[in-house]
């Protein structure tokens, strides 16, 4: 093949700005080779090398006596006891799922089960985080649609439960759609697999599907903004088989029983360049591939197209060469390909070659480490206005407010998505979606696992510390409103342009919010993953630091939910309210008005208000738990009606605007219902550790009764809750 001359035009299309270019010539001395630009423009590429964001993500806890491995692998491991380890990570496929919804949101489903199992870990569940249009944009049906089967197809059919996640709309994601996808394995805890390569003259070795050329450029596209052409850009998505990413699985698994594998690294963005690359520039070691050895399902291929490819369901792996025939064996029984493609070297060079000719001799070590580290110029966002709730005027009354925001895009059911998902598959799923978090039990039990994903993007956007504190913060109320004790997190950090002031100063700011949170909760970030760019001529989307929690419950026969059990068990309060309603959905879909600071978080009172509801809850002490979020205390009882199809009787209310009270959105709050020996109790306990507690009613009936309103008869609060999704979709 002959390869295209290096033209001005020819790098700026690979991604790389002129000074960028630069810099590769005086790190190799001379012009790179076509096949070189492809390999420095997929690993100098924002979505690999991190480039505007690194510099901050430094300043992340990522350490803990339970963290077992942090940011830098394929994916975080903690310790849960019993030589157990929980293995997971969350990673975005935002600009594919724009372009093909359904192969965008499955392939972003495989390649974090691939990250998972690479570890050694086998996937116990998935959740996802998903951010769409306004309804009424032309596109917003067609990508909902598309996404959610997507991610059903090929977790379905791969056989790992998703049990949990976010589904949001905002006229901000018009463009620019956001798919989150995270998974969770279990592994042992002696028994955890690396990418670091060890050893002279080792075997490297392909294993899996075969490589094609779909999702060339797949990790360039997602480090750059969407113009009008982003329908052009449908040959970079990558096309998924979760039947041939099971199989990779069970042979993955069985090849790290023998004792053969000395590194694995999926091949995920930027393939067979970021794979090979990573495992010798860890091991300090060079790398040797010759590419004529590679499966290929297409005639013809290239070297720049094999070493950029991102077809689905494939491995690298560095073997034991004394165990490699017992290794390929393992991989012919599965039917899946197993090729010897190179070898580790003592030179630190990344030397590829094809057709008898070398395409690429880079030194390994720099490709990562000489990537472009930036200290880009960032605004931090002006404080917005506190909006007392005095002076915002209720248009309606609390009970038809009400109705309208379980209606809302935003807090209506869910019902119409996960129920595509197969959450109950392995058998081990204890609470069903549409709670605060998933539980799922570990083996036999009793010892279980509690996973959420969060993030106010509207906090965010109006207050970036602030609403990343938030995100944090409501992860670790999710996982203790199911009585679990929060370990460690993984975020996934979409942010618009980087080069706009405006836009790097929202990324900065969260990522110091959420490094507070994580702080002073003790819930470190051991994984995770930043998307950029993510804006569509020239508009960028809410800032989105999307925190995926895990936590342990010591006894899943002892995990709460949120549904109402018995009539005539008292509900409380706990927490302190303040009526805040800034930046809540009360505000903005109740009352027009889309604007104010987002409630303040007070990390101090998150701790003890969540420490005590905790102990509640491994005692026996209250029988539901909900913790307080959008749409606020309102929301919460119906809801928590909903869930135990049991209704309430409210008579007292904190003090404050009833509005503000009922809607506001104050942080560090739960919802929990007792029986009236243990209310007492539970009171006294609350006022001894300075815990804020108001007896608010009692369950019973088929009504929510708020103080001065009409009752809400459930099948009207149910009408208004489970309507509206199904409606939009047609279903």
């Amino acid at each position: 093949m002959n390869e295209p001359a290096l033209t001005a035009e020819l790098i700026a299309s690979h991604g790389l700005k002129p000074d960028e270019y630069q810099r590769i010539l005086k790190l190799i001395g001379r012009a790179p080779t076509f096949t070189e630009l492809g390999i420095f423009s997929a690993m100098w590429n924002e979505h690999c090398s991190y480039k505007s964001s690194r510099l901050h993500l430094r300043g992340l806890p990522t350490k803990a006596p339970w963290v077992i491995q942090g940011p830098g692998e394929n994916a975080g491991v903690i310790d849960i006891g019993d030589g157990e380890a929980c293995v997971f990570k969350m990673e975005s496929h935002n600009h594919p799922s724009f372009i093909e919804p359904y192969q965008g949101a499955a392939t972003g489903v495989g390649g974090i089960l691939r990250d998972v199992f690479t570890m050694g870990a086998r996937p116990v569940a998935c959740l996802n985080a998903l951010r769409f249009g306004a309804p009424e944009h032309p596109k917003t049906r067609h990508l909902v649609a598309g996404v959610v089967a997507g991610i059903g197809g090929y977790g379905n059919s791969f056989g790992v439960p998703t049990v949990g996640g976010q589904v949001g709309f905002h006229t901000r994601y018009d463009g620019n759609i956001l798919v989150n996808a995270m998974a969770v394995g279990l592994a042992r805890s002696d028994a955890i697999f690396y990418a670091k390569a060890t050893g002279v003259g080792n075997p490297i070795v392909y294993l899996g599907s075969k490589t094609g050329r779909d999702g060339i450029h797949g990790a360039s596209m997602a480090s750059a903004a969407f113009e009008a052409d982003a329908e052009e850009k449908r040959p970079t998505v990558q096309v998924g088989d979760p039947f041939a990413e099971k199989l990779l699985l069970e042979a993955c698994l069985e090849l790290m029983q023998t004792g053969a594998v000395i590194a694995i690294q999926d091949m995920g963005a930027a393939g067979l360049t970021s794979s090979a690359v990573e495992m010798g520039a860890k091991g300090n070691l060079g790398i040797e591939l010759d590419l004529d050895a590679v499966p290929c399902r297409e005639a013809g291929m290239s070297a720049y197209e094999m070493m950029l490819s991102e077809s689905q369901e494939r491995m690298l792996m560095v073997l034991d060469p004394a165990r490699a025939e017992i290794a390929k064996a393992v991989f012919v029984k599965w039917g899946l390909d197993f090729a010897i493609v190179g070898k580790t070297t003592d030179n630190l060079r990344f030397v590829v070659k094809h057709g008898g000719e070398v395409k690429a001799d880079l030194p390994i070590k720099e490709l990562g480490d000489e990537a472009p580290l930036y200290d880009r110029p960032w605004v931090a966002k002006p404080k917005q206005a506190v909006i007392e709730a005095r002076d915002v005027r209720p248009p309606v009354s609390p009970d038809v407010a009400l109705l309208r925001l379980l209606a809302t895009p935003d807090l209506c059911s869910k019902r119409w998505v996960w129920e595509q998902y197969d959450h109950l598959i392995l058998g081990n799923s204890v609470q069903q979606p549409g709670g605060d978090a998933a539980v799922v039990r570990v083996g036999d039990g009793p010892k279980g696992l509690a996973f959420t994903t969060d993030v106010t993007p509207r906090y965010c956007e109006a207050d970036p510390v602030e609403g990343g504190r938030q995100a944090v913060a409501e992860a670790w109320r999710n996982l203790t409103a199911s009585g679990a004790r929060p370990l460690a997190l993984t975020d996934n950090l979409n942010f618009g342009n980087p080069e706009k002031p405006e836009a790097m100063g929202q990324l900065v700011g969260c990522i110091k919010g959420i490094g507070e949170a994580c702080a002073a909760l003790d819930f470190p970030v051991v994984s995770g993953n930043v998307s950029l760019y993510n804006e569509t001529q020239g508009r960028g989307i809410l800032p989105t630091p999307t925190i995926g929690g895990v936590g342990l419950v010591k006894d899943v026969a002892k995990a709460a939910s949120i549904g109402f059990k018995k009539a005539d068990e008292v509900i409380m309060l706990i927490g302190a309210t303040a009526g805040w309603l800034g930046q809540s959905l009360y505000l903005r879909d109740i009352c027009g008005l889309e604007r104010g600071a987002p409630p303040p978080v007070n990390l101090d009172a998150e701790r003890r208000n969540g420490d005590f509801v905790r102990e509640l809850i491994a005692f026996g002490d209250v029988s539901a738990v909900h913790d307080l979020a959008d749409g606020g205390l309102g929301v919460a009882l119906a809801e928590m009606a909903l869930a135990g199809n049991l209704g309430a009787r409210i008579t007292v209310l904190p003090e404050g605007e009833r509005h503000g009270v009922l809607f506001g959105e104050d942080q560090a709050r739960y919802v929990v219902t007792a029986t009236t020996a243990n209310s007492l109790r539970i009171a006294k306990a609350a006022g001894q550790a300075g815990v804020p507690l108001v007896a608010l009613g009692v369950t019973g009936g088929t009504a929510l009764a708020l103080p001065d309103c009409e009752p809400l008869a459930l099948a009207r609060l149910r009408e208004a809750h489970e309507s509206w999704l199904p409606a939009y979709m047609g279903a």
